[in-house]
């Protein structure tokens, strides 16, 4: 395009030095509990035969895509935090949204899978093993990363084709479509309320519908009072609060004009850093199965 803009700079979360060494210990923390916690998770679930219903096999899924979502701004977050200029080449700023919003949502779409292998194992219990096969797990996931590759390319098009030529400072920790498209020296508007209609509105709609599989499950288990409706609805009570922290800032974020609203970095850090923490800690913490596996795990590492 005619963009003369050639590097953006990100502001960060804070300019004072005090509050950016507190922040970098934070969230090389987080990383590192992101990193090691969803490892740990995908190799229980893939060394341990107990581990291979559907459910376990999204979780493996929803592991790898958390490591490679926070891995897209954690790093350059960290580096940021301890240089005076936070430069990103205008490449580099593109490719950081492009698989920000790929993993983003594969994400979204894979958690909506996730709530529908709940409602079909809760409320048809005795069709689950065939509407929950393997080949239909494996072609849900498939769809999953086509559909965030798919809403990825249109929002990068989107932007791509927009010329900058003027102010070039971002005011984010990471490039993402709102700030960016901000700084563009031409009208916005349609643009805008394409990609708001897009990322807006794959938010919400995907939240519905775990929403509306959640209602169905309550109303279910309210009618069976079985031991195990009750567990699968503490295992879905720890899956809600996965998709609060991560489908709420992003409807937040997403689902609005982008040049009337200024863009809140500190919600972003929920999606981008909590939610990903929260994973691995919900599922394994809640789960007593996966406990056990990861306990026998660790045992045959020490022998």
């Amino acid at each position: 395009n005619s963009s003369q803009v050639t590097e953006f700079i990100l502001l960060g979360l804070s300019d004072m030095r005090e509050l950016r060494v507190l922040f970098f210990t934070f969230f090389f923390l987080a990383y590192a509990m992101v990193l090691l916690g969803n490892l740990l998770v995908i190799v229980t679930v893939r060394t341990d035969p107990r581990l291979s219903s559907p459910m376990y096999f999204l979780l493996c899924n929803l592991s790898f895509i958390d490591i490679c979502c926070t891995s897209v701004t954690s790093p350059r977050m960290l580096v940021d935090l301890l240089s005076q200029r936070k430069a990103i080449a205008f490449e580099d700023c593109i490719a950081q949204m492009f698989f920000l919003h790929f993993f983003g949502a594969s994400e979204m779409f894979l958690l909506t899978v996730m709530a529908y292998d709940r409602y079909a194992a809760i409320c048809k219990p005795l069709h689950y093993t065939t509407i929950m096969n393997q080949q239909v797990c494996c072609a849900l996931v498939s769809a999953c990363w086509a559909g965030g590759f798919l809403h990825s390319i249109v929002q990068t098009l989107l932007t791509i084709q927009l010329p900058f030529c003027g102010p070039n400072t971002i005011n984010n920790y990471f490039c993402d479509v709102p700030p960016v498209i901000r700084l563009a020296c031409t009208d916005i508007y349609v643009t805008e309320w394409l990609m708001a209609s897009n990322s807006g509105l794959i938010s919400l709609v995907c939240f519905l519908v775990l929403v509306t599989s959640y209602t169905f499950i309550l109303v279910t288990v309210r009618l069976r009072f079985t031991e195990g409706h009750w567990k699968a609805l503490s295992t879905c009570a720890s899956h809600v609060m996965v998709v609060t922290l991560f489908f709420v800032p992003c409807i937040f974020i997403y689902l609005r004009p982008f040049s009337t609203f200024p863009s809140d970095k500190h919600i972003c850090v929920i999606y981008t850093v909590f939610s990903p923490v929260m994973n691995p800690i919900i599922y394994t913490l809640r789960n007593n199965e996966v406990k056990v596996s990861m306990w026998k795990l660790w045992k045959r590492c020490r022998v």
